[in-house]
């Protein structure tokens, strides 16, 4: 489970920064209990809202309950989030 404040924690610690493996780094660090990974928003089906959206980059949230990780919505079931920079274009 990933509740709306561990959510909210993350994206602080994102805001202002590149979404780079410095950041990814860093935020394995301060969050060991979640999975963590990088990608564009372009690359996230556009189907599946974003969890929290900011400037710059989207969240989304990883379910780990199945044999095959996937994305989600439900916080209950989620592992980790994914990081996904949003392009200017």
């Amino acid at each position: 489970m990933i509740d709306r404040e561990t959510l909210t924690a993350v994206a602080d610690a994102v805001a202002g920064r590149p979404l780079d493996e410095a950041l990814l780094a860093d935020l394995k660090g301060r969050f060991p209990s979640l999975h963590l990974t990088l990608c564009g928003d372009d690359d996230v089906p556009a189907r599946l809202p974003a969890v929290l959206e900011r400037p710059g980059f989207n969240l989304y949230l990883v379910n780990g309950s199945e044999h095959c990780l996937t994305l989600t919505n439900d916080p209950d079931v989620a592992i980790g989030v994914v990081l996904a920079w949003v392009s200017e274009d």
